[in-house]
């Protein structure tokens, strides 16, 4: 029999059963006594053992028989669950799904699982060398090869990166740099070595950090790892043409080992967004079977799918795009002809086509689910290693968002939930020295609101301490003594996502690095989205995010400027408004005016885009006010042309820095309109 037709499927229902397995290996966490769960966690591996067998993948197979062997004393009541006996299998896990990407990325799912065979079947006989096997396995968290010294202690998120890195084919090194003892300017040659290292790739790591590094604050050795495509030989010899350096010595990182993978308890958490497209169209099909009805008269219904290759959902809406163009085209037409047929048939297409716009919108969105369904094993491990005691509860993991929203959402979410377990909640004993439960609680909720989708991380912990968050962006002068006296709570709390921001008292693996929460701001911006924070000290916090429901096509508010169209996106805009010249204001020599009691500074996009306006003499400006997040601004245009729905188009690779410009749209008279970056603006 041919497998190979076969194989995708086989595939994607593996890792539906791994994941079934998680999730209910995590609820037997809670109910230990529950049998029902231990059933269907048999029925997932009983499944996935068939399968492999018959597909020829014998340690997949090999590994879930010993897995089900213990899962079947368990439900016969020979072994009774234990958090030692849930780590094994919890491992067991892990190797099946490290077998199953193997073979997802043309591999031979091949991997030594003697070590996880030997403990399952040393807990099948009841064997109780297990138990400190199991704390051992767990206990070993490091990322190099047994024979590798390296200098970089490398966290859960950063061993992430170099595993999706090694997976895809990458080189992954670890350098280390020695300047000379005569060195003057050692904070310049490090720069000059950066800027060397990241024309050759991606550094993801230095020791000691950026900022010691900056303010010199080592002795002449430093440490990098970088993710290149080059060998090593050619990064040696780029780094020594960097003046003062005198050694370079690289070390080649070629696999992270079990151990580590157990200890980020999911090496997928941050490229889940990358999942096999299959696993999306299997989201898109089982969102669809949720929302079907039973007929009358049935204890089921049918409902009738097709798998669809989301590159031609892709393809599907690019074409869809250019219709929208189209379209805006022969409305155009339309209305400089006045011609009442065609303006029927203008207005028929426009409606049918909107139609069709909802539909392929439909069809590419994503539940949130795909995403958030990692984050329970991550939040158990965490937890463990800081010796804390916390319940996630996930709310609205249906609700669906456009699949290029979803692949980004990922990594601030990792880090926002990171920050929670770290910073949020607090330890048992604290936690029940101030009449807490001892267990904490993170909630992750998901839901609609009008063309947005908000996802809130809230904790019941400690909250944000205003006077030490205050300290600490005063002590590195991220604001003045000024500043501070006259910065609101949402103010003060919105500082810990600036760049290099951190209050944690020691580095860890997990927190202290002032790396994360920058990061989480970027990335939702570049979304389109805005990050809030409401914080109550001593009960809580919670970070709300809102972002846009797709991105490819947008309504937007067309104004002229000069002689050219711009767009703003409508997300961005409170109002537009007719304002007189002589409202006009001046504080710090800002041009303000006063909106709804409020100071809103004016930005005239004459100046900043250098388009050559005619000066009139007009006793009134055309405004638009734009806010991002609690900070407003006011955008100076000579004219309002009206809101239409929109197509965004990057502007390619060749114009990436373009300021305040974040992509362009075709009109329907054929003229380009470039989309402006209220974010960049008001930043």
């Amino acid at each position: 029999m041919e497998m190979g037709q076969y194989l995708e499927i086989f595939i994607e229902e593996s890792k539906e059963h791994l994941q079934s397995c998680n999730e209910q290996l995590l609820l037997l966490e809670k109910n230990p006594e529950d049998l029902s769960i231990v059933n269907e966690i048999f029925r997932s591996a009983h499944t996935l053992k068939g399968m492999s067998a018959t597909m020829g993948y014998e340690d997949l197979a090999n590994l879930t028989h010993k897995m089900e062997n213990v899962l079947d004393a368990i439900r016969n009541e020979k072994i009774k669950v234990t958090p030692e006996i849930l780590d094994v299998v919890f491992l067991a896990v892990d190797d099946l799904e490290f077998m199953v990407e193997s073979i997802a990325t043309a591999g031979d799912g091949k991997k030594d699982v003697s070590l996880v065979i030997e403990k399952l079947h040393m807990i099948e006989t009841g064997e109780p060398a297990t138990i400190q096997m199991a704390q051992d396995e767990v206990a070993a968290t490091t990322v190099e090869d047994s024979k590798l010294e390296l200098k970089n202690n490398y966290d859960q998120y950063e061993q992430t990166i170099i595993q999706q890195s090694l997976d895809q084919g990458f080189h992954c090194y670890e350098l280390s740099i020695s300047l000379r003892s005569d060195c003057l300017l050692k904070a310049a040659r490090v720069f000059m070595t950066f800027e060397v290292l990241e024309k050759c790739g991606e550094v993801i790591k230095s020791n000691p950090t950026v900022e010691q590094l900056e303010a010199e604050q080592f002795d002449h050795e430093f440490f990098i790892t970088l993710i290149t495509n080059d060998l090593s030989e050619e990064i040696k010899k780029k780094v020594m043409k960097v003046s003062e350096i005198e050694k370079v010595e690289i070390v080649e990182i070629t696999r992270l080992n079990q151990c580590q993978e157990e200890e980020l308890g999911d090496k997928e958490i941050t490229n889940q967004v990358h999942a096999a497209p299959q696993k999306r169209e299997k989201q898109i099909e089982k969102s669809k079977e949720k929302k079907s009805t039973q007929t009358k008269g049935n204890s089921t219904s049918q409902n009738k799918t097709i798998r669809v290759n989301i590159e031609r959902l892709d393809i599907l809406m690019n074409l869809f795009e250019e219709l929208v163009i189209d379209r805006g085209r022969l409305e155009q037409i339309s209305k400089e002809l006045h011609h009442s047929e065609l303006d029927e048939t203008v207005e028929r297409m426009t409606r049918i086509s909107s139609d069709l716009q909802n539909i392929i919108l439909n069809m590419r969105m994503v539940p949130v689910e795909t995403v958030f369904n990692r984050f329970p094993r991550m939040v158990r491990q965490l937890a463990r290693d800081l010796h804390k005691s916390i319940n996630l509860e996930v709310i609205g993991a249906e609700t669906e968002l456009d699949r290029t929203v979803i692949d980004e959402i990922g990594d601030p979410l990792v880090h926002l939930l990171r920050n929670a377990i770290d910073h949020g909640i607090e330890t048992p004993e604290k936690r029940r020295s101030q009449g807490k439960p001892e267990e904490g609680t993170i909630k992750l909720k998901a839901y609609h609101s009008g063309n947005h989708v908000f996802i809130e991380i809230e904790d019941d912990g400690a909250g944000i301490n205003r006077e030490k968050v205050l300290n600490k962006a005063l002590s590195k002068g991220i604001i003045s003594e000024d500043e501070a006296s006259s910065l609101t709570d949402k103010q003060v709390f919105e500082l810990i996502l600036a760049s290099g921001f951190s209050t944690a008292d020691t580095i860890s693996d997990i927190s202290g690095r002032g790396v994360g929460l920058d990061v989480v701001k970027a990335t939702i911006e570049s979304l389109g989205g805005v990050i809030n924070i409401e914080s109550t000290e001593g009960q809580g916090s919670v970070f709300i995010i809102q972002l846009p429901l797709t991105l490819s096509i947008i309504s937007a508010m067309l104004v002229e400027l000069g002689n050219e169209k711009y767009a703003v996106p409508l997300s961005s805009i409170i109002e537009t408004a007719i304002i007189k010249k002589s409202d006009i204001l001046n504080a710090h020599n800002q041009k303000v005016i006063d909106f709804r009691g409020n100071i809103v500074p004016l930005v005239f996009l004459n100046e900043v885009f250098s388009v050559p306006v005619e000066i009139e003499e007009n006793d009134y400006l055309s405004v638009v006010i734009v806010r991002k997040g609690s900070k407003m601004a006011a955008l100076v245009v000579d004219s309002f042309i009206g809101q239409q729905e929109i197509v965004l188009k990057s502007l390619g690779n060749y114009l990436t820095n373009v300021f305040a410009i974040s992509g362009a749209t075709i009109l329907g008279d054929g003229q380009v309109a470039l989309i402006i970056d209220c974010n960049a603006l008001i930043k």
